[in-house]
């Protein structure tokens, strides 16, 4: 027989193990399923949303319309800008719009300051940085060229940094705002992500900028957030996934933002659509080998369809 403080050893950790998982299941359930969303307009009267003509970002201002917000729509497409706002306008009359065309792929600098002119004057309580772009299709690091890896930095990297630090001073000066930075489970569900690293390596950036910022900026009252969606019926990731049709795991935007308006203001990172966050927790319990060995073999299939058709 086992002495009794071999067999009250094991059983300490395996309580204290099953305790820590009951805990957090309890924690998963009352963020997802019963925490009461933040009231958005107590962080003021208008929301900036970058990449606000298709997908999330188109969904997201519908959500911040509902929720009573102003919105300033950020985009490339001068038609795209007006057929939202006039969509926008006929479902949600009280709401005021502005646009701003900019495109991140161009004159960074000459964006910023058009988003500096529409924000003057203005109470922009809510920044969504949603604008993004990935590669073409799957490809190896030496396969890509220089003007596409250089967007992907322009965009997704120097955009969502100079449009943060355009909003923030009038955030610090009222003390208040929330900063909801768009990022990849690209970057952080999976330990990597092959044949679209350079697209993976500027969310990882997204990410560490957010969280950074959240530990700075909250003693102004400022709440920063990444949130990491994965898979979304989006334009883009038809394009490069081949996925069209959302399923449970693969929401609509609609579906999408619906789920991330409630998360608004609370954790530095967060992955609103509860399904993904189902995801995330199987991934995390296999091996990085054998995750890493499954996100090549996918990239390499699409590699092979997108070669012959």
């Amino acid at each position: 027989m086992l002495p009794p403080r071999m067999v009250l050893l094991p059983s300490t950790v395996g309580f204290i193990f099953l305790l820590n998982l009951f805990i957090s299941l309890l924690k998963w359930i009352f963020t997802t399923f019963l925490r009461t969303p933040k009231n958005l307009t107590h962080y003021g009267s208008w929301a900036l949303i970058t990449g606000a003509t298709d997908g999330i970002g188109k969904a997201l201002a519908k959500k911040c319309a509902q929720q009573g917000l102003n919105l300033i729509l950020v985009s490339r497409s001068h038609n795209k800008l007006k057929a939202v706002e006039t969509e926008l306008r006929a479902e949600y009359p009280d709401t005021k719009i502005t646009t701003v065309e900019f495109d991140f792929t161009g004159n960074i600098s000459n964006g910023v300051r058009s988003i500096e002119k529409a924000i003057d004057g203005v109470e922009v309580g809510i920044l969504i940085n949603n604008v993004g772009i990935t590669y073409p299709s799957a490809m190896f690091f030496h396969e890509v060229e220089e003007k596409v890896w250089m967007d992907i930095v322009r965009v997704n990297l120097e955009g969502t940094t100079r449009v943060t630090k355009a909003v923030l001073s009038g955030m610090i000066k009222r003390k208040r705002g929330a900063i909801v930075n768009i990022g990849s489970g690209a970057a952080i569900v999976v330990p990597s992500h092959p044949l679209f690293t350079i697209y993976a390596a500027t969310k990882a950036y997204v990410d560490q900028l957010s969280r950074s910022m959240h530990v700075e900026y909250k003693k102004f009252g400022i709440d920063v957030q990444c949130q990491v969606p994965l898979y979304v019926a989006t334009k883009m990731v038809s394009k490069v996934a081949s996925i069209e049709k959302r399923s449970m795991f693969i929401p609509s935007p609609d579906d999408y933002a619906e789920a991330s308006i409630s998360w608004i203001g609370y954790e530095a990172r967060c992955t609103p659509y509860w399904p993904h966050s189902l995801q995330w927790s199987f991934a995390s319990l296999l091996p990085h080998s054998i995750l890493d060995a499954w996100r090549l073999s996918i990239g390499i299939r699409r590699r092979s369809h997108s070669t012959f058709t």
